[in-house]
Formats: C-alpha cells, sequence, structure tokens
C-alpha cells in the first residue's frame, strides 16, 4: 500500500491512501552514458509486456524515436530517472510543483536518492505497480541571486545552493546574515574562505557532508549554513530553521564568484552580490520502496556507524 510521508501528508494523519495506478511513465537519463541504451530496451520490453507507455525527455525522445514527455501537469503516472543523482536532482526541477512521484534508477556510483540499481530495474518497477512503495515529499529551496549588476534571477534546488570562487587557489571573504522577520536582518557573522553551502536537508548528505556539515534527517525543516575551508577554527556549520531567509554576501572587490545550484546551473556573482535562500514552497515526491529508509540509506550507502568485522 502506498504511503505518504512529509509534513501534512496522509501518514502524518494516520492514513493509508490506495495506490495511485501507473500506467504512464515518463523517462529521464543522463546523456551520453553507454549503459543507457541497454537500459532503456529493457525498459520498453517491460512497459510493452504490462500494457505501459512511456514518454522520454527530448533527447531520449530524439534518440530512440519514442513520444515526447510534456511537463505538464498529468502527462504522467511516474517518471523514471535513469542516472545519478545528478540525473535525479536534474529531473526533481523539470517536474517541480506537477506531483509527478520520482523513481530513481541508478546507473552511476554512490546514487543516494536513487532507489535501486540498473539490475533490478525490473523487479523494482514491478513492486511500484503493486503498490509497496511510500510517497516521501524532500523539501526544496528557492534562491534569489543578486548578480551585484543591478540583475536578480530566481532559482529553484533541492540540494544546495553554492556560493564558491572559481579559478583561482585564494580564499575570499563573505558575511552569512539571517532574517529574523520580514526585512529585519541579523548578522551572523563572517570569515575568509572557499564559499557557502545551503543545503536543505536532503542535501545535508551531498557537498555539505563532505565540507563537515551535519546529517539532517528529511523531515526536518530547516536548513543547513556549511562554510567551506573556512580560515578560522572559530565557524562551524549552522542549522537555521525554516521560517528564516538566509543570505550570503560578497565582502571582498571580487568578481570571480559564483553561485551553482545543486551541482549544475552557475551564475556569476559580482561586486555587491548577494544571495538570499529560503525553505521553498515546492516538494519533490520521491518513491522509496516498501522497506527502504533515509537511515538505510544513511547506513549502507555512507557507511555510518559501521561495526568493525570481529577479530578472532
Amino acid at each position: 500500500m502506498t504511503r505518504e510521508s512529509g509534513e501534512g501528508g496522509p501518514a502524518a494523519r494516520g492514513e493509508a491512501p490506495a495506490a495511485a495506478e501507473v500506467r504512464r511513465i515518463g523517462v529521464t537519463g543522463r546523456e551520453a552514458d553507454p549503459r543507457l541504451p541497454e537500459v532503456v530496451e529493457r525498459l520498453r520490453r517491460f512497459a510493452r509486456e504490462r500494457g505501459l507507455s512511456l514518454h522520454f525527455e527530448d533527447h531520449l525522445a530524439a534518440a530512440s524515436g519514442g513520444d515526447p514527455l510534456a511537463w505538464e501537469e498529468g502527462a504522467a503516472d511516474l517518471v523514471v530517472s535513469l542516472g545519478g543523482d545528478g540525473t535525479l536532482l536534474r529531473t526533481g526541477r523539470l517536474a517541480a510543483g506537477l506531483d509527478i512521484p520520482l523513481l530513481g534508477i541508478n546507473l552511476g556510483h554512490l546514487g543516494f536518492l536513487t532507489a535501486a540499481a540498473d539490475r533490478d530495474l525490473e523487479a523494482c518497477l514491478e513492486r511500484v505497480l503493486e503498490g509497496a512503495y511510500r510517497i516521501d515529499r524532500r523539501a526544496t529551496l528557492e534562491a534569489e541571486i543578486r548578480t551585484g549588476d543591478g540583475g536578480s534571477e530566481p532559482a529553484l534546488a533541492w540540494n544546495d545552493v553554492v556560493v564558491h570562487k572559481y579559478g583561482h587557489a585564494r580564499v575570499t571573504r563573505l558575511g552569512v546574515h539571517a532574517e529574523l522577520e520580514p526585512g529585519v536582518w541579523d548578522e551572523v557573522g563572517s570569515f575568509s574562505g572557499d564559499g557557502v553551502i545551503v543545503a536543505s536537508p536532503s542535501g545535508s548528505t551531498a557537498y555539505s557532508l563532505s565540507a563537515g556539515g551535519p546529517i539532517v534527517d528529511p523531515a526536518v525543516d530547516c536548513m543547513i549554513v556549511t562554510p567551506i575551508c573556512p580560515h578560522t577554527l572559530a565557524v562551524r556549520p549552522l542549522v537555521v530553521p525554516a521560517s528564516r531567509r538566509v543570505a550570503v554576501r560578497a565582502l571582498d572587490r571580487t568578481d570571480d564568484l559564483v553561485v551553482s545550484v545543486d551541482g549544475e546551473r552557475a551564475v556569476e556573482l559580482r561586486r555587491g552580490g548577494e544571495v538570499r535562500v529560503r525553505c521553498g514552497k515546492v516538494r519533490i515526491p520521491l518513491v522509496l520502496l516498501e522497506g527502504e529508509s533515509f537511515y538505510g540509506h544513511v547506513r549502507r550507502k555512507l557507511n555510518w556507524a559501521a561495526r568493525p568485522p570481529d577479530l578472532d
């Protein structure tokens, strides 16, 4: 039976909704992956045997001659992402606000957000068709990138928004502020370093973790502010409630800062620029197979609290 988890979901009210019938499946994939054609063919065979229709994102439709996927509400009952976490993050941004469940099939290495490896594709889809899964609604981040030249760009992230240097191996001074109430900002502090990561709970196991940030359960509504290689021992990661906005400001007169969104999109941050980040209104419906959990992924994929082998 499909269950919902996340704020306001039926599981929070003790309900277990009936599994939604899956008849139309959208497909996204990582371009130029040599394994992709073979996995797509297996997916086609599975769909034919069960009378399902497939709809592909543009580059896959062009390569395979399949029906294109329209990114609009009701276009699919499920979207299958073939690739690693990066492909799934991109798929989540494309489908944001459409309330289409996302299933990640890992063709990469770690695949923390993905549900299964490509060798388990058919078994994984069979479980979904049987309703043996739940929906985990993951928080997003909304960023306002004030580029410093009078321009402003919005951005939606699932994992993180990162302000960082490029080109030269030297530190820069950055200031972090928090909005206590609308229009009232308080200085958190400033430091010299390589940059700042503002991560969602889902993103706490990605770049933020590598930079020394905490692991945060995705059910917690918050943002994590993690300095990158701070040139001081007095700066540590900070967990900020979802009710706040966070601003990262460039304090040095420099033109070699960029803002990266989920490790892909990059926007130059000029002198006087800043990035304001808040918890997003949109949540991404991620498919977790029955028996799978965030803590299970942390144990297996990050080796958290692994027991050492017994010694004779």
